[in-house]
């Protein structure tokens, strides 16, 4: 073989090398390419400007943080971070999580206030930013953590130097752009026993781990199933823990109170932990725990009420009776104003009208008593001149007295 067709094919082997090495290399990153893209729903709402804050680094998928036990949320549809620099160049970290539901948003926010309250950090329980949020100080940093819509997010401050104040702007900043979704908590919370005083405290809860994570070592939360999107509230009413799990339809709370009576009964039967008290109430399967007697426990349920939402999947059938009642009914509402409106408006007139003519006719009676007066006058003489006026009698003139 010739020099050079030996040469040729050396150099033709060595670019074949070269060509597949750089094939592996670039299918290799392509999925790091791919996290940190824009294309992300969490990477999307991490700009490169927040109000006076600019953004320090590009955007880190952080997907794999947010995995428990090997296998991933289904709830979380995406996760990302960033570092923004204040003017005066202080550093605060910033990480998003995209959820499927403002609640599952909510559950991230009490689930991260489990997770940062040991006892020792000072905790505010609501720092007005998002829906909801805490922020939570100890001797490493400070941390804010809230939702809105659903997004949840934390930011913190790096560097020794502390500014709770820039980071609550920063955190304002970030929450401006994010949709507010529903704008409230979960009604769920809202059914809690004096719901205001507990809501700062409660725990929420949109799979069966966090929810033994919660309440601790209970064998009766095994009967309960989260399937068809249920979700559930925790809170301390001391020494008591209420729980209440609600269920989208009645079958799931029939077949779930089926399941749990039958725990219920096999743990009695092992002489196993059960709860004080536990009672299905509409929807919801409420159980309370550490009770000083069954009576308190049941006085506790007996304060959740259940309240009934329909929501039809598709278009509501009686949307015409609907929208005629509601025009009727509006209607008669306006009508019934109008009625009131006009009959006050009538008495109104009669009575500034009655008033007003009174008031006239006094004084007319008064001026005309003046000139009747002032022409009967004894010391008045009247010349008939024009000879137009009548003679009249003074012999036959009444006096005043007559």
């Amino acid at each position: 073989m010739p020099l050079y067709q030996e040469v040729m094919l050396l150099f033709s082997r060595k670019v074949i090398r070269f060509t597949a090495v750089l094939a592996l290399l670039l299918l290799t990153f392509l999925p790091v390419v791919g996290q940190n893209s824009a294309d992300d729903p969490a990477a999307k709402l991490l700009p490169d400007k927040l109000g006076d804050f600019s953004a320090g680094d590009p955007v880190t998928s952080q997907r794999k943080e947010f995995l428990e036990n090997g296998a991933e949320r289904p709830e979380i549809t995406a996760a990302a971070s960033r570092k923004y620099l204040s003017k005066d160049g202080k550093r605060f970290s910033v990480t998003l999580v995209t959820t499927v539901s403002d609640s599952v948003a909510f559950a991230l926010v009490t689930e991260a206030k489990l997770k940062a309250t040991t006892g020792n950090e000072k905790v505010v329980p609501d720092v007005g930013i998002g829906t909801s949020s805490f922020s939570v100080s100890n001797e490493l940093g400070s941390n804010i953590s809230f939702f809105k819509g659903r997004v949840y997010a934390s930011l913190s401050e790096e560097g020794r130097v502390r500014d709770n104040q820039l980071l609550a702007n920063l955190g304002q900043s970030l929450a401006d752009t994010l949709d507010k979704g529903d704008g409230e908590i979960p009604v769920l919370v809202k059914h809690l026993p004096d719901w205001q005083s507990v809501q700062s405290q409660a725990l929420y809860a949109v799979d069966p781990e966090n929810l033994k994570k919660f309440v601790g070592n209970q064998p009766v939360l095994d009967a309960v199933s989260f399937t068809g999107g249920a979700e559930a509230v925790v809170a301390d009413y001391n020494p008591q823990r209420l729980v209440i799990v609600e269920f989208s339809t009645a079958s799931l709370a029939t077949d779930n109170d089926q399941r749990i009576k039958a725990r219920l009964q096999e743990l009695s039967t092992q002489a196993q932990p059960v709860p004080s008290a536990y009672r299905r109430v509409g929807n919801y399967s409420v159980f309370v725990f550490d009770a000083a007697s069954p009576e308190a426990a049941n006085q506790l349920i007996d304060q959740v009420k259940y309240q009934q939402v329909v929501q039809w999947l598709g278009e509501n059938p009686f949307a015409y009776e609907q929208a005629t009642r509601e025009f009727t009914e509006t209607t008669l509402g306006v009508l019934v104003s109008v009625v009131k409106a006009s009959g006050l408006a009538l008495a109104g007139c009669f009575i500034i009208g009655g008033f007003f003519g009174t008031l006239l006719f006094k004084i007319r009676r008064a001026q005309q008593r003046a000139r009747e007066a002032y022409a009967d006058s004894d010391a008045m003489i009247r010349l008939n001149l024009d000879e137009l006026t009548t003679e009249r009698d003074p012999s036959r003139l009444l006096g005043r007295g007559n």
